[in-house]
């Protein structure tokens, strides 16, 4: 009786061991992964504009796609000339949209920090490959991350980092709340050589393994000041916070540096065991194009060394194809991006992972250009 108890104590222990160790043991991230992941993500059909500007007056960028209701929703940036605000489109087919209104507006206030531009980005997504890419919630909220600043113009003057959030209904066009101040500036205490000039684009996840020792991850990208050339590259790193308020720098080094022109615009999901950031690269080869990395950790990546997700290829995209948001939907693949012709207009386009055929739709006429005299 005692030997058999010994027996199966020892049997459980292994066990539980065992387990233990498959539970944490991480996959290696060898080029046979990196290519597997390639297969998966690549949507070599190019659907078309999806979203385009009724008239020359404004450009639009940055599509961030959720799913709630049964119907998609995607959250989108406008720039008219002053700066920019976030809108809100909803879909049934994530081919068709319409528009629904803004979610951040310029301030009225001038003293507002953020009083010109408001690029907003959600947070807190489902991060499953295939899943149900809910906006979920924190602190029964539903929350934004985004980049502000004061300076009117293109992406000008200091940018910063700031949080905005809402208890309604995010399918709803209504303005968000906003905290006073930005979370991360290029002017904070532990500001690094990296991101000390202006900061972008920013996603925030939950980190449920607590393997940074946080419960939330910011990824964004910032341009430096401390190498030449004087204005920098701008490189991706991360920030982490356990309340979505209060955020600080995690290492003092960015995450994936290609040493010039833009890394930039980083949007993770986990594919199986695997997390994969997609992101978009500029000017350290020709154009703009998208990419991505993949980690075990959410910390360390590897960067793929191979053929672009997304290229320029078409009319409406020949200049940049660029700034990813990557869905998966009943076996389908979607990458939506932002899609700049040589005539500089600017809309939202999509590339699938199976032929769904062409969009009918276009830029209207381009400005004509006057002469010179």
């Amino acid at each position: 009786m005692k030997n058999t108890m010994k027996y199966l104590v020892i049997a459980f222990v292994t066990l539980l061991v065992s387990s233990c160790a498959t539970k944490f043991k991480k996959r290696e991230i060898t080029d046979g992964v990196m290519q597997e992941i390639y297969n998966e993500i690549k949507t070599p059909y190019k659907y078309g504009l999806v979203m385009v500007p009724t008239d020359n007056s404004y450009k639009m960028d940055c599509p961030s796609v959720f799913r709630k209701d049964g119907k998609w929703f995607m959250t989108y940036l406008i720039y008219g000339g002053r700066g920019y605000e976030t809108w809100l489109a909803e879909s049934d087919d994530l081919l068709h949209w319409k528009h629904l209104g803004k979610v951040m507006s310029f301030s009225e206030n001038e003293t507002h920090w953020d009083v010109n531009q408001k690029a907003g980005y959600i947070s807190l997504q489902d991060p499953t490959w295939g899943g149900s890419y809910e906006w979920e919630k924190y602190d029964d909220k539903y929350w934004m991350s985004y980049f502000g600043g004061d300076s009117k113009g293109y992406e000008a003057g200091v940018l910063s980092i700031g949080m905005a959030y809402t208890k309604e209904s995010p399918t709803k066009a209504h303005e968000f709340e906003r905290l006073d101040k930005p979370v991360l500036t290029p002017k904070d205490a532990d500001v690094s050589w990296w991101d000390n000039s202006t900061m972008y684009k920013n996603t925030v996840i939950r980190d449920k393994e607590k393997i940074t020792g946080h419960n939330f991850i910011m990824y964004y990208n910032a341009r430096g000041d401390s190498l030449k050339p004087a204005k920098g590259a701008e490189r991706i790193g991360m920030a982490v916070s356990n309340d979505m308020k209060n955020w600080k720098r995690y290492g003092k080094n960015p995450l994936l540096n290609n040493h010039k022109g833009i890394t930039g615009d980083p949007y993770i999901q986990r594919i199986n065991d695997t997390w994969v950031m997609f992101y978009f690269g500029a000017f350290w080869k020709p154009g703009a194009f998208n990419r991505f990395a993949v980690s075990n950790d959410l910390i360390h990546w590897n960067d793929w060394k191979g053929e672009d997700l997304i290229k320029s290829s078409e009319p409406y995209d020949d200049l940049f194809a660029h700034k990813s948001f990557v869905v998966k939907h009943n076996g389908v693949v979607y990458h939506f991006y932002c899609a700049v012709n040589k005539g500089e207009q600017r809309g939202i386009a999509v590339a699938t992972s199976k032929d769904l055929g062409n969009s009918k739709l276009n830029f209207v006429a381009p400005p004509e250009k006057k002469e010179k005299k």
